[in-house]
């Protein structure tokens, strides 16, 4: 990253204070992140997006620096602090790339404010509302930790002090190959999720499930009306190899394109860079 490495910031709007990294000059490009991760999770494509754009990495609301109040971890809000924050920075326009829970902030902020948007971006991420209504036993073993991210306090007791073991469990079982991670990356989550709070935040989000299925439910006839991609990783046991990508995405945006990886489980931006990178830069630079 030492060609554009990313300066840090923090910057309150919309009741929290919101911790920021920024590289590059440009067009925006705004990166969320998703579960369990930080800003951090974007580290290989910030140097190449940043010598074509400005490139923007908050933690969303609950997650690495930023603030982890009791509430407003509904998509709604957790995209409008994304909105304030474009504001701050004077940003009329974005194209806006998400992850998981971040593609769900995402997803949100194109429906709410799709002024705001340039282009739509969305990593391994089906919807919520999506989800829960085909909930049964298989959706359910696959997406277990939905539910138990949404037991109140019990998560956040029994993994305290064992971050490590639990994050472990979860890259490895996420990824294509389960030895993605080097120490020194598993660590920076590590620590990221041993400040205090920083369990209870990230689980908060999930436990805004109702509230983002009720205000999905509102304009779920309503498509995204930004050219979206849509990328995901062919061998996650809960996406891939259980959802049917185009289908549920081309109920969802008016135009969207796909890109699937082989090898690839949940994590497409970290276990596969260099392809998404390409696809990324493709997608962002087509008329």
């Amino acid at each position: 990253m030492s060609e554009h490495p990313p300066q840090h910031h923090t910057i309150d709007l919309n009741g929290i204070r919101m911790h920021y990294v920024e590289a590059g000059e440009g067009p925006p490009v705004i990166l969320l992140h998703g579960f369990p991760e930080t800003w951090f999770a974007w580290r290989h494509q910030i140097p190449v997006l940043a010598k074509r754009y400005r490139v923007i990495v908050p933690d969303l609301r609950g997650y690495g620096a930023t603030s982890k109040p009791a509430a407003g971890y509904d998509k709604r809000t957790m995209a409008q602090d994304i909105v304030a924050l474009m504001k701050s920075l004077g940003i009329v326009k974005a194209f806006i790339v998400g992850h998981d829970r971040g593609a769900r902030v995402a997803t949100r902020l194109a429906k709410d404010h799709p002024d705001l948007v340039q282009k739509l971006v969305v990593m391994d991420n089906i919807p919520t509302r999506v989800i829960f209504d085909s909930m049964n036993a298989t959706v359910a073993r696959g997406h277990w930790f939905f539910l138990f991210n949404s037991v109140l306090d019990l998560p956040e007791a029994l993994i305290t002090g064992r971050e490590e073991i639990w994050l472990r469990y979860i890259f490895s079982s996420w990824c294509y190959n389960p030895e993605l991670f080097s120490p020194e990356e598993i660590q920076t989550y590590v620590t990221a999720y041993s400040e205090a709070g920083a369990l209870k935040g990230a689980f908060n989000d999930y436990r805004a499930a109702k509230e983002d299925v009720a205000q999905d439910e509102v304009d779920k006839d309503v498509l995204i009306e930004a050219p979206t991609l849509v990328l995901w990783g062919e061998d996650f046991e809960s996406g891939g190899k259980m959802w049917d990508f185009r289908a549920i995405w081309q109920g969802m945006a008016k135009n969207p394109e796909f890109v699937s990886l082989k090898q690839c489980g949940h994590l497409p931006h970290e276990e596969r860079p260099e392809e998404v990178n390409q696809a990324l830069l493709a997608f962002l630079r087509s008329a």
